[in-house]
């Protein structure tokens, strides 16, 4: 074991890592560097606690370090950026189940040994195991309806919402019994995470798809908190201050991501938002009487060679497609050919937070190129193109005009304001909010539909030929 000064102040080295990290991820241009320092500060905090303390033989430790090494290794190298959402959910979960392992096995060494646990402890480990079961059993769910292994609409019934109430009541009861009654209560402990784990479930099978995003930054929020609780469970700083640092910067983001909807967060958890798709909404109502103009390759690639200001807005289809390198591909004919090209980046786009300033770099993209919804919105009026790839709901002018639209109120990207709008859709199909979008409908819209990357390499493909 190495001296208690030395694991303290290695401990604050890497505390310092995570929050220069967590700093600098806040820019697309420093993000990688931020994300290398934050993982050299979580290698210094698992050396420094091997060092300090002996909980398991090394011969354990070794093994988990190579299973767990190799399982990421595989996982970072295959997992497409399609899936990437359900990996963040699945990791979320783990870290949910790891504070509730932690936490229980801290609970069952005292109970078992017949050692009081002081109440503050008592608190936390409870707490621990609440918030940890929840995210996990909450984050299988968004995993389970992103990789559409379940609907990935809201799941309801009546008297539900009653019914989570009395479970979360239950489970406040239990706990609190746990903290004073001094008999045995292993069975009281297995039924806290029992009703916890079904609790995470009736939290997140009410909300539907076009509120992953949130849900995904929210869990993520838990599995800080889980991960702080259990640090004062076993008195490490270093996962106190890590947790803390997760827990606040998920809840700030998922506070930024619901003021992008216009929506509170308890309309996006309990609204069951988008369970009645394509009721909402006047154009769902009158769309009969409205055109859709097409476009052929042919002429969206002369619009776009010529033109002098162009706007790509990415959506979910462009990541489907994995067509991100094709874009930019566009992008640079279309400079060679003296226009400029901007992408327009909403902050709900996608289905995590940072989906699409994450697709975008992977085809090097340059960073300030890349635009949020304040900085863009007023120089669409500007554009000769507004290229809209995938994106749907985050486009939608009923947001602005349509008092009777689920997502009236909702900021959006002004794409309709632009002199000439080309979408690129596989058809007609509503977004993730369930509802159509009068930008189809507009008169200087054209849709191109097709595979986004199939149409976007028909479009490199017209423009060179020109």
């Amino acid at each position: 074991m190495i001296p208690h000064v030395l694991a303290e102040l290695g401990y604050l080295l890497a505390s310092a890592c995570f929050i220069v990290g967590l700093k600098r991820l806040g820019s697309p241009a420093t993000a990688p560097a931020g994300n290398r320092l934050s993982a050299w500060g979580m290698l210094i905090a698992v050396v420094v606690t091997l060092l300090d303390t002996q909980m398991v033989s090394w011969t354990a430790i070794v093994i988990g370090l190579v299973l767990g090494s190799g399982i990421g290794l595989w996982m970072a190298r295959t997992v497409q950026m399609t899936s990437m959402p359900q990996l963040v959910a699945l990791l979320n979960g783990f870290g949910g189940a790891a504070s509730v392992l932690v936490a229980g096995a801290e609970f069952l060494r005292s109970e078992l040994a017949g050692e009081a646990i002081p109440p503050e402890t008592g608190v936390v480990i409870q707490l621990s195991l609440l918030i940890g079961a929840v995210t996990f059993s909450g984050s299988l769910i968004a995993w389970a309806k992103l990789q559409e292994v379940m609907t990935g609409k809201p799941i309801t019934w009546p008297g539900q919402k009653l019914m989570t109430g009395l479970i979360a009541l239950g489970i406040v009861g239990l706990a609190g019994w746990q903290l004073t009654d001094a008999a045995s209560l292993l069975p009281a402990f297995y039924t806290v995470i029992g009703l916890a784990v079904v609790l995470g479930v009736l939290l997140v099978i009410p909300i539907g798809g076009a509120d992953m995003p949130v849900v995904i930054s929210l869990l993520n929020s838990y599995s800080g908190i889980a991960a702080a609780m259990t640090g004062f469970v076993i008195n490490n700083h270093v996962l106190i201050i890590a947790g803390a640092l997760v827990g606040s910067s998920g809840i700030i983001l998922t506070r930024i991501m619901c003021k992008a909807m216009n929506r509170s967060l308890a309309n996006v958890l309990f609204g069951a938002f988008g369970q009645t798709a394509g009721t909402g909404g006047a154009i769902g109502a009158s769309s009969e009487g409205l055109t859709v103009r097409s476009v052929s390759a042919e002429d969206a690639a002369v619009q776009l060679a010529y033109a002098q200001q162009v706007i790509v807005v990415p959506g979910y289809g462009l990541a489907v497609a994995q067509a991100q390198h094709v874009v930019r591909e566009l992008a640079d004919l279309i400079e060679k050919n003296g226009g400029t090209v901007r992408y327009a980046i909403h902050p709900v786009a996608g289905r995590m937070p940072g989906h699409m300033n994450v697709l975008l770099a992977e085809a090097n993209v340059p960073y300030d190129k890349l635009f949020d919804m304040d900085a863009i919105n007023d120089q669409f009026e500007q554009a000769d193109v507004a290229l809209v790839i995938g994106a749907n709901d985050v486009v939608n002018p009923a947001a602005r005009s349509d008092p009777a639209s689920p997502i009236y109120g909702m900021p959006i990207l002004d794409v309709d304001k632009a002199k000439s709008i080309i979408v690129m859709k596989r058809g007609m199909n509503p977004g993730f909010a369930g509802i159509e979008n009068a930008l189809f409908y507009h008169p200087r819209t054209a849709m191109l539909f097709g595979d986004a990357k199939g149409s976007l390499s028909a479009l490199v493909s017209e423009i060179k030929a020109l």
